[in-house]
């Protein structure tokens, strides 16, 4: 059980419509130690990022299942400039393997590929939470 107890922000940017994942995974970091925030569907990134600065959180996990993860993460690197705002940020969900590396590119600290496990989420925020 993580004892650091950081708080993630859990957020769904632009159309996307599906979020059992997000929730599965929520429940699943809250059972881990975590505390978890969760913006709801169809957000956009101006929307993610208030409810990040509001909540004062650590970390950042984006669902992305669209298919346009290359681009709200674009998106993403550039209101977080403007913003100021400094908060690591993650994304999983539907994301290709070949994509992984341009998702870091584009300034998140991690990318989970399809496939991705929850355990392994899990071992990523512990291990984020320890630094």
């Amino acid at each position: 059980m993580n004892t650091n107890k950081i708080k993630i922000l859990l957020a769904k940017p632009g159309l996307d419509g599906h979020d059992v994942g997000v929730k599965v995974l929520g429940h699943a970091l809250v059972d881990a130690g975590f505390k978890v925030v969760y913006t709801g569907l169809r957000k956009s990134i101006e929307e993610i990022i208030r409810k990040a600065d509001d909540n004062q959180v650590d970390l950042i996990g984006l669902s992305i299942l669209s298919g346009t993860h290359l681009v709200l993460c674009e998106q993403m690197n550039a209101e977080m400039k403007k913003k100021g705002l400094t908060t690591p940020w993650i994304v999983g969900g539907n994301i290709p393997d070949k994509d992984v590396d341009a998702i870091v590119a584009a300034g998140a600290a991690a990318a989970f590929p399809t496939g991705t496990t929850i355990e392994e989420v899990i071992e990523y925020c512990n291990k984020f939470a320890e630094n």
